[in-house]
């Protein structure tokens, strides 16, 4: 069974990713999810808990099953780290090597593919330096799905939509395949 570290973030859409969750369970999947605090604030941990199976991890000091600390564990175990939804927050820590949370430390551990859904107003995503985090990603092999066009949470029309959820799965599943 191949393992899928979803690491959800501070995005509104963040309830797309318990659905998200789901979708790759049936798929058979063993799914880890990693929030950040700023998820916390849109969807419970207990709420990927139960879609998932499996503990929820909120900080690098909440695994506590071994001696061997939890994100490198999770970091060894991944057969892909998926973020999604992805702020432009997470985007720019991670284009510049940033490891102060659960999910930035195991993103910069992690020798698995890495597949990024960006979520954000499109604004956010258009800002030159969104723009070039993105660019400094794709560069080491990274890769992005989305954003789509429609309507935004903040309610502007545009750029900045998390990619549908079936894709995402369809995008996981070529890629683990």
């Amino acid at each position: 069974m191949k393992t899928i570290v979803l690491g959800v973030t501070g995005s509104i859409a963040a309830y797309k990713a318990a659905d998200l969750t789901s979708r790759l369970v049936k798929l058979g999947y063993d799914l880890r999810v990693v929030m950040t605090r700023n998820a916390a604030e849109f969807v419970t941990p207990l709420t990927f808990q139960t879609l998932s199976r499996n503990p929820v991890t909120l900080s690098v000091f909440d695994e506590k099953e071994s001696w061997h600390p939890g994100h490198i564990d999770l970091a060894d175990r991944a057969s892909l780290l998926l973020v999604a939804p992805a702020t432009a927050n997470v985007i720019a820590k991670l284009a510049c090597g940033i490891a102060d949370d659960a999910l930035t430390s195991i993103a910069l551990a992690v020798a698995a593919p890495v597949l990024i859904a960006p979520a954000m107003n499109g604004k956010m995503w258009l800002h030159p330096s969104t723009q070039d985090n993105v660019g400094r990603l794709r560069a080491r092999g990274v890769e992005f799905i989305g954003p789509e066009e429609g309507l935004l949470a903040c309610g502007y029309e545009g750029i900045g939509r998390l990619w549908s959820v079936e894709e995402i799965a369809a995008r996981v599943n070529a890629i683990l395949a």
